[in-house]
């Protein structure tokens, strides 16, 4: 029998693992930030990759049941055309400005997510989606609060960047 823990099991512990990492890993990046090495993003990609090929997402969904994407101009209108909405119609019903001004959903979980953690709109989805968790971007130094935040909501990310630690000691 396999040793792997179950997907239920990870995002339980979740929150506790983060908190328990999260002034270790903010401290981790503060020095990364002062002399980032060159070659960090491919190191990142490297880690993404070796991540996401054991982790699937379709058995979480803990992004999309918890978070709101960021939705871009280009999104609500492609989104909106999908779902012969006019964009009035699509914002009205599903999104709203943040503190920030950003559209985001105005509720969650994600609307747009069935019960087998599958995406209506997946072929639509909004860029931001798209990319989550977003470890495996270029300048990834530039968004190591964002990374601190979703090792909170993702597991994916948690190891990622636990693996970054350890491959990269500050």
């Amino acid at each position: 029998m396999s040793t792997e823990k179950s997907m239920e099991q990870r995002l339980q512990e979740l929150p506790k693992l983060s908190k328990e990492k999260m002034v270790e890993s903010r401290k981790y990046f503060a020095r990364l930030k002062k002399r980032t090495p060159k070659n960090l993003d491919l190191i990142m990609q490297d880690l993404h990759e070796e991540e996401f090929a054991k982790t699937d997402c379709l058995s979480c969904a803990n992004c999309c049941k918890t978070t709101s994407p960021i939705f871009t101009e280009k999104d609500i209108q492609r989104i909106s055309k999908h779902l012969r909405m006019k964009e009035i119609q699509f914002m009205k019903n599903y999104i709203e400005r943040d503190e920030d001004d950003f559209y985001v959903l105005k509720s969650s979980p994600c609307p747009f997510l069935d019960n087998d953690n599958e995406c209506f709109i997946y072929d639509v989805r909004p860029k931001a989606c798209g990319e989550y968790p977003h470890t495996n971007r270029r300048k990834f130094i530039q968004i190591t609060d964002l990374t601190l935040k979703n090792t909170e909501i993702c597991p994916a990310t948690y190891e990622i960047v636990e693996n970054l630690k350890k491959k990269l000691p500050k």
